[in-house]
């Protein structure tokens, strides 16, 4: 049994995401201990990719050294410095798209963020935009790199209050997640964006539906059949069928007619009220249907966007 300290910091951390579709969807904060862990991991894989390139061009170097050599100097020296070029090129895109391509695909986290399993999210609801993503990943340069430049110029003797500067302003970022209770960061702030849970959920872990047969889609309230096409179901992913398996297993009246109301909208049908459960019961059923049926063709559909 979980201890009444660990309910009240859990209780925190909860929060509620209401999506485009007005569905209320609870969600849990992600811990600074774990963004700062995922924030390490992604350092050390982005220090690790230029190095890693800087290995294969020096071994694509080696191999055509002498040939370089019995050309002139200046021809020598202008491949080498081609190829620093590039490496410059390759480290400025992989600092920055790392973060952004991976943050604005359907999982909407790095490497390092997938490992601990967290990702971002919107504030506002639904998919990140590009904008969001860029602002918050420009505002870690002014979070980040400027003040550890400072520190750095001042540890090699440039400027002792270069140092001191940097380390406060260093400090000053940091120390922002701790003094708001959404854990913010300053691109946070700006971009509009959490960072939550993201636990790893299995497609195979299937839920036990009661007042539907799980694809025949019959009522045991009103006898009413569901039956639903490829069409109405190829509207939805795997995003929104995790979403729709929390909302049946809570068992809210409050969070099931919403959620059926708006699937309603979505795909153009008007069973009308009172049998809202069996309704998304057997949406679930079919649709997890679907989408494992796909999955077996090597075929897979993250979310309603894809």
């Amino acid at each position: 049994m979980m201890s009444p300290a660990n309910t009240k910091r859990l209780a925190k951390q909860q929060r509620t995401l209401v999506t485009p579709e007005g569905i209320s969807v609870p969600i849990r904060l992600a811990s600074r201990g774990s963004r700062l862990g995922a924030l390490i991991i992604d350092y050390i894989i982005l220090t690790a990719i230029p190095i890693l390139l800087l290995l294969i061009m020096a071994f694509m170097v080696g191999g055509f050294a002498e040939e370089l050599a019995s050309i002139e100097d200046e021809n020598t020296q202008g491949a080498f410095e081609f190829l620093v070029v590039v490496l410059i090129l390759v480290y400025f895109f992989t600092r920055y798209g790392y973060f952004m391509v991976l943050e604005l695909g359907p999982r909407g986290a790095t490497w390092g963020k997938r490992m601990v399993g967290i990702r971002v999210a919107a504030r506002a609801g639904g998919r990140l935009t590009p904008e969001a993503v860029i602002a918050r990943n420009l505002i870690r340069d002014m979070e980040l790199f400027l003040p550890l430049a400072f520190i750095q110029g001042a540890s090699v003797g440039d400027s002792g209050n270069f140092g001191l500067a940097g380390l406060i302003w260093f400090a000053i970022f940091m120390l922002f997640p701790f003094l708001n209770k959404d854990k913010l960061r300053a691109g946070d702030v700006i971009a509009g964006t959490w960072v939550v849970e993201a636990p790893r959920t299995k497609l195979a872990e299937t839920l036990s539906t009661s007042g539907a047969a799980a694809t025949s889609g019959s009522s045991d309230v009103t006898g009413a059949r569901y039956d639903f096409g490829e069409t109405e179901l190829s509207v939805y992913g795997e995003h929104e069928l995790q979403v729709l398996e929390r909302v049946l297993r809570e068992d809210k009246d409050e969070a099931l007619e919403p959620v059926h109301a708006a699937i309603c909208r979505k795909i153009g049908w008007d069973p009308g009220a009172g049998d809202e459960r069996a309704f998304l019961e057997a949406f679930y059923a079919q649709l997890r249907a679907k989408l494992e049926g796909d999955m077996r063709f090597g075929k897979r559909k993250a979310d309603k966007h894809s």
